[in-house]
């Protein structure tokens, strides 16, 4: 990053040659760095719903005339599915509180849809349909289906995996170690040609139209992309996950000898497979979790 930084850069080709590097490394068409997994997503359902057109993408977020619906199953709902509302989309839910059959998601894709989104997450709730079935139906219905992968990045071949199972799928670079306000998108080449005109670099040349510009990343952050993909697909993950386990003997023996106190290493479906658990005895220490964390917050230095 340091290096990077102090060396001039053609945006445009940087972003294709890092690109490339990445769709090289997770068998995909084609990629684009972005500044951060919400870009991601909210740069390329602006790529479904303008494409390349210039007029379209001078636009957003106004969508007059443009497919601009958003489907998502409702239990598949979360958090940061809102960043596909930010270029001036609209969600629309499938199925219920109690789940998503097929005919639910059909009928939700209506002459109005630009994409199907999909949240890929540990544990799969059997009662909303897959993802393979979820891409299956709007490729079928003749509409881009959209895969927010996230930090699901581990084990390398489920990296791939999940990097390789929709139209576009986004990703936080974060996880692998880049800078925080880093991510990418990958899919098929003409989607990401696409993503690619709503981009910040394209409002250079596109005579100000691009919706993306305030979605601004540095040349040092690109480069830190490529750099933590390719760690991530080289580094011994037994010895990464080895230090997690150091970490957490620092804390369980710090906290061994008092009463009332104990810790749990619980594993997960995540690029940590691990969280400890630290369970306080209200009864026996005197103070509850949150009190403990209050009083943890307000030391200096705050823990």
């Amino acid at each position: 990053m340091e290096e990077a930084n102090h060396a001039s850069v053609e945006m445009r080709e940087l972003l294709q040659k890092s690109g490339e590097f990445i769709a090289d490394l997770l068998g995909v068409e084609a990629a684009l760095v972005t500044s951060g997994g919400a870009a991601a997503q909210a740069l390329s359902i602006a790529a479904c719903m303008a494409g390349t057109d210039p007029d379209k993408i001078s636009r957003l977020p106004d969508t007059t005339g443009m497919r601009c619906d958003v489907v998502i199953q409702k239990r598949n709902r979360y958090m940061f599915d809102r960043c596909y509302t930010l270029t001036g989309a609209r969600l629309v839910e499938a199925g219920d509180d109690a789940g998503t059959i097929t005919n639910d998601l059909d009928a939700a894709i209506g002459p109005d849809t630009a994409a199907v989104v999909y949240y890929i997450q540990h544990p799969f709730d059997d009662a909303i349909l897959s993802l393979d079935e979820t891409v299956a139906l709007a490729r079928s219905r003749g509409v881009p289906a959209i895969a927010d992968a996230c930090s699901q990045i581990f084990p390398l071949d489920y990296f791939r995996s999940n990097a390789q199972s929709a139209d576009l799928v986004t990703f936080g670079a974060k996880y692998m170690g880049a800078s925080h306000s880093a991510g990418f998108v990958c899919g098929k080449k003409k989607l990401i040609d696409a993503v690619s005109a709503q981009s910040f670099v394209s409002y250079h040349y596109d005579g100000g139209r691009a919706v993306g510009r305030a979605m601004k990343i540095d040349r040092h952050e690109i480069i830190a992309v490529v750099t933590a993909i390719e760690d991530w697909f080289t580094m011994d993950h037994a010895v990464r996950i080895q230090e997690y386990d150091a970490r957490f003997s620092i804390i369980g023996d710090a906290v061994s000898g008092i009463e009332g106190v104990s810790t749990n290493r619980i594993e997960t479906s995540h690029y940590v497979p691990y969280v400890m658990v630290v369970t306080i005895d209200e009864a026996v220490v005197g103070k509850d979790a949150q009190q403990v964390k209050r009083e943890l917050d307000s030391g200096n230095p705050r823990i």
